[in-house]
């Protein structure tokens, strides 16, 4: 081998400005072809060769596919089946497979996305949407026009819709779509970027992306997270590797086996490092980080469903209990023993109507969902068909908690595309509504209720219900709840007391023939005059939104009930089919227990029909109580600075949750100080080596320092300089690596001064180390960003000066020291 080595260098030993200087083949020359690691080598006829046409794109292809796998498995729990995978993995083979072939005819970037679009809409039908097409292959009007309006609203809905997504087959664009994404920008980085290991970017991101369209119920996050991060870091190591001797010019066969030798080498280290480093991983993650649910869109995201355009069922209560008494309004196939059909679950009282509000909380979200429903409840799983035959509207009759709808009648597409559920509070709704021969399936849980005996020994949870403001409050109610209740504490004995005097005081009556005359509807002014009464007269509508509104005048949360249930006059007989009539309409309020959730308290009296209403009740009912002067005065007469106030917020912080604090600080502090404490070291280190040599007792020293600098600098920038050299040799390599003469006047100078027979003045020294400053700011300008960064935290001058061949023991030891004696 000649004197040059591969790198452009001088061999070790040889000295002046003449022999450093490289050769027109060099690095030193403009004509070098750089490989990506800022290593000087001759550029072989091969380089022309678009990367991806070259046997090294073959490990690209590799390293993607595995990446792109570990992020497509995300797709898993949401999807709930293994439908997913032929267009996640279509998509990227479509992305790759663009990207390749933009990489090979060097397309610019917008016959890239042309091609992409070309690809999405060629390949979509057949991947993602095969009921689309003809024989799942060629793509129709119809699939051009779900790609198009999936790429845009897909994702909408995607986050939308209450798992599992293979119930919206329609829905696989959005895997389709994301990975073709994530593999196309991937590929393109990795084929035609300077630094192919850029292309992992999209592929982190891809992963974040699947994590926020997915569910709580994770993958297999350690394992993903894992495979990206080991084979990204060896794809990594083996392309630098390849850079740096990969691509010499000149070689043998003994060089060319050794280079193999190497690479398999480092490969075989570098995955048993990482194998080690895995396990270490896997093992200690679960334990080192926070039992906490991650963040998803679908759990953020309000739906778009709009509620307030819906009426109430509750106003409709004594149209279906007296006007349409008779009326059959649908069938069930099988009714479980002391079952009770729901048809809304409302939670927001307003002083007019008792109304379903969905606005998060306990009073959950409409999601769009259907024939498979994601759920964590427990009971008896029961299929329920009903028929439609005088039943309309937008809310839907079930059972229970659902784990699907199937509809099956002429409107099933609609319906099906319009149903949204609220699995807090057990409400289904579909905005194409419900009409006479409509069918459908309920997939249900049937829990089991715990008897009135236990309740009342049990503990009432607290809820976060919408609060309702105290002048839509019927005035007569707190003194009434107060007067039930007395001194009572608890909170089920409260409730029962409630109930129970409702039902003592109470006279059960539609207003039908021979009943009592009762008023319809539940506003403040009629939920008023029901209480105030000494006979409270009204019907399950009236009696429930009292205990409902009293319950939560006692601290009590709870809300009302709209359904079906058969009472001792019904016609029903357990085991058959029941057809429901507007007489079996009823309303109850849900209570939450601890142990059983939501449970359901009824508040009917027994019916009174002899019993007659005094006259003053009739006919001149008792206004109400609105224009009472002293409640808005009441919240004016606390004072600022008082000692309530204190107590408010003092209890206000210590809802202050700092062991949260602690843990999200802990959370991010130690990762950021893993990846910010080695900078600062290094940084610090040479600062302090900087300020030792410029302030260096004697003066000969600093000046000795000075060259030091310059030395340590150059090296940080990958110039090797021959340890043992002379000040004037290593000015030779230096000057002739980076054009840089000056170097050579700057070494001439350090030498007369530190070997003159005068002692330099400081002055001198100052003098100098401007001229060291100025000649480092020229050396750093020559060079990229990049490489300015890399050699501010390179270790490479730690390592020659105070290491050298002792070995990387000796060389930590000799950074512990306080200043390692230089010489001069």
């Amino acid at each position: 081998m000649s004197d040059e080595n591969t790198r452009g260098n001088i061999s070790v030993g040889a000295g002046g400005p003449d022999q450093g200087r490289p050769s027109s083949r060099t690095r030193g020359t403009r004509t070098g072809y750089g490989t990506g690691t800022g290593r000087g080598t001759t550029r072989r006829k091969e380089a022309e060769r678009p990367r991806a046409l070259t046997w090294f794109a073959l490990v690209d292809v590799a390293a993607l596919s595995v990446m792109l796998a570990a992020v497509a498995v995300g797709f898993g729990p949401v999807w709930g089946s293994l439908g997913y995978v032929l267009p996640a993995v279509g998509g990227a083979v479509v992305g790759l497979l663009v990207a390749w072939v933009g990489a090979w005819r060097r397309f610019p970037a917008v016959t890239v996305t042309a091609l992409a679009v070309l690809g999405y809409l060629l390949f979509g039908g057949a991947l993602a949407l095969p009921h689309t097409t003809v024989a799942a292959v060629v793509p129709t009007l119809d699939t051009l026009r779900e790609l198009l309006l999936g790429s845009v609203e897909g994702w909408k809905q995607f986050v939308t819709t209450v798992p599992p997504m293979r119930s919206f087959p329609d829905l696989a664009v959005v895997p389709y779509l994301l990975m073709l994404l994530v593999a196309l920008v991937a590929g393109t980085i990795s084929w035609r970027a300077k630094h192919a290991v850029w292309a992992v970017l999209p592929v982190v991101a891809g992963l974040v992306g699947v994590i926020l369209l997915g569910t709580l119920d994770e993958a297999l996050p350690v394992a993903q997270g894992l495979v990206v991060a080991i084979v990204a870091l060896l794809w990594g190591a083996v392309r630098v590797m390849e850079a740096r001797v990969g691509t010499h010019s000149i070689s043998t066969e003994s060089s060319r086996e050794a280079t193999r030798r190497l690479r398999w080498y480092r490969i075989r280290t570098g995955a048993t490092i990482l194998g080690v480093a895995a396990l270490a991983a896997g093992f200690t993650a679960p334990i080192l980080m926070p039992d906490q649910p991650r963040t998803v869109l679908r759990e953020t995201i309000v739906p778009p469903l709009n509620l307030h355009q819906f009426t109430s069922p509750l106003v409709a209560f004594r149209h279906y209990a007296k006007d349409a008494r008779e009326d059959e309004l649908f069938t069930v196939s099988h009714l479980p023993e002391d079952g009770r059909i729901r048809l809304a679950t409302l939670d927001r009282y307003d002083g007019v109507v008792y109304d379903a509000s969905g606005d998060g909380g306990d009073t959950g979200f409409y999601t769009r969902v259907g024939e498979q429903i994601a759920t964590s409840q427990e009971g008896t799983p029961t299929p329920i068909d009903v028929t439609v035959t005088g039943y309309s509207g937008v809310w839907v009759p079930e059972i229970g908690d659902l784990t699907g709808v199937e509809w099956t009648g002429p409107n099933a597409e609609a319906q099906t595309d319009g149903t949204y559920y609220n699995s807090t509070t057990n409400t289904a709704i579909t905005t194409a509504g419900i009409k006479q021969g409509d069918t459908y399936r309920l997939s249900t849980l049937i829990p089991d209720d715990p008897d009135e005996e236990t309740l009342k020994k049990g503990t009432i949870l607290d809820a976060d219900l919408p609060e309702t403001e105290s002048s839509a409050m019927p005035p007569g109610l707190p003194a009434k709840s107060t007067q039930f209740t007395g001194e009572e504490t608890d909170a089920a004995t409260k409730l029962f007391l409630i109930r129970d005097a409702l039902q003592a005081s109470g006279v059960l009556s539609s207003g039908l023939d021979g009943e009592v005359p009762s008023r319809p509807g539940h506003s403040a002014e009629r939920i008023d005059t029901l209480v105030e009464e000494e006979k409270m007269v009204g019907d399950d509508e009236q009696f429930a939104v009292a205990l409902a509104l009293m319950a939560r005048q006692s601290g009590i949360p709870a809300r009302v009930v709209m359904g079906f249930y058969p009472d001792k006059d019904s016609a029903y007989e357990e085991g058959e089919p029941w057809t429901v009539l507007g007489s079996d309409v009823h309303a109850w309020i849900e209570v939450p227990f601890e142990g059983y959730g939501w449970v359901p308290v009824d508040a009917v009296p027994e019916e009174k029909p002899q019993i007659q209403p005094e006259p003053k009740s009739e006919t001149v009912p008792k206004p109400p109580v609105l224009q009472d002067p002293e409640p808005p005065e009441e919240p004016d007469k606390a004072k600022a600075g008082s000692v309530e106030d204190d107590e408010k917020d003092e209890a206000e912080n210590d809802l202050f949750d700092w062991g949260l604090l602690g843990v999200i600080l802990l959370a991010v502090g130690i990762p950021l100080l893993l990846i910010v404490g080695p900078i600062v070291a290094i940084l610090a280190y040479k600062a302090r080596r900087r300020a030792l040599r410029r302030s260096a007792e004697q003066l000969a020293d600093r000046v000795s320092g000075g060259w030091h600098e310059v030395v340590d600098v150059v090296t940080d920038l990958g110039t090797v300089v021959p340890r043992g050299a002379t000040r004037r040799e290593s000015a030779g390599v230096i000057a002739g690596v980076h054009q840089v003469p000056s170097t050579l006047m700057l070494a001439h100078r350090a030498d007369a001064t530190v070997f003159g027979r005068d002692q330099p003045t400081p002055a001198d020294v100052e003098a100098f180390w401007t001229e060291v400053d100025e000649l480092v700011g020229g050396l750093r300008s020559t060079v990229s960003t990049r490489r300015r960064v890399r050699a501010a935290l390179s270790l490479r001058s730690v390592w020659a000066r105070i290491g050298g061949r002792r070995g990387i023991l000796a060389a930590l030891g000799g950074l512990g020291s306080r200043r390692t004696k230089e010489s001069r």
